[in-house]
């Protein structure tokens, strides 16, 4: 595999124009300008057949401090990173209450 596309295929290294737009605060508009200006690299992508981008992650963020600034971006990604947190705070105690719940069926089926 070249060099070019092994960030291509690497996990994380890429995300969608929407993921940019909520993640980054990027417009639509600055992403085409930077894609025609040659500051991000693209590839087209569809599902169901809903077209989308799939940009690297490092070009997005680097768009996104060059526009924004690197405070902008930190508290953009913060708040990113706590929304994924507590939406897996929230899962994980709907699995813990479905285990509790499993735990005395099982229990009082043992006579305990």
């Amino acid at each position: 595999m070249d060099i070019q596309n092994e960030e291509w295929q690497r996990k994380g290294a890429t995300l969608s124009d929407k993921t940019a737009r909520q993640e980054f605060g990027l417009t639509q508009d600055e992403i085409y300008d930077a894609i025609d200006a040659g500051k991000l690299h693209y590839r087209q992508a569809a599902m169901h057949g809903n077209p989308w981008l799939r940009l690297l992650r490092r070009e997005v963020e680097d768009l996104a401090r060059s526009s924004h600034g690197d405070r902008y971006v930190d508290g953009r990604q913060a708040r990113a990173e706590l929304a994924r947190v507590n939406r897996e705070i929230k899962r994980l105690r709907t699995e813990l209450a479905a285990l509790e719940e499993r735990r005395s069926t099982l229990s009082s089926g043992l006579g305990e």
